[in-house]
C-alpha cells in the first residue's frame, strides 16, 4: 500500500512517498498532490520508494504536467538506487530535475 505524507516548508510542499508507485496504487499519490496544489514548488520525497512501474511513470508525468502548467515546480528528491536506474533506462532523468536532500536543504 502507498502512503504519502505531506510536510510543508514556507510555500513548499514535500510529500514523503512510502511504497511502490505501481498500478492500483497511485491514488493516495494523486491525492496528495491535488492537496498541496497551492504551494508553489512540490516535491516528492522518494527515499522509500522500493518500486516503480510503467503506470506509475505515467502517473508522474501526469503530475508533474499538470503541476507546471499552474505553474508549480515539481522535482523528485532522494531517489533510490533502484527506482533511479529505472529512471536511466527509460531517460526520464532528463525529464524530471532530481535532486538530493542536502540540495534541498542548501537551497532553503
Amino acid at each position: 500500500m502507498l502512503k504519502v505524507v505531506t510536510k510543508n516548508f514556507g510555500h513548499t510542499a514535500i510529500l514523503c512517498v512510502h511504497g511502490s508507485i505501481t498500478i492500483g496504487e497511485t491514488g493516495a499519490l494523486r491525492n496528495a498532490v491535488e492537496v498541496a496544489s497551492p504551494a508553489n514548488s512540490l516535491i516528492l520525497d522518494m527515499a522509500h520508494v522500493s518500486l516503480i512501474d510503467a503506470h506509475g511513470l505515467g502517473v508522474l508525468l501526469e503530475l508533474r504536467a499538470r503541476s507546471e502548467t499552474k505553474g508549480i515546480g515539481f522535482k523528485l528528491m532522494n531517489v533510490t538506487k533502484p527506482v533511479s536506474h529505472i529512471f536511466e533506462l527509460t531517460r526520464l532523468n532528463t525529464v524530471f530535475e532530481l535532486i538530493s536532500e542536502p540540495e534541498f536543504s542548501a537551497a532553503a
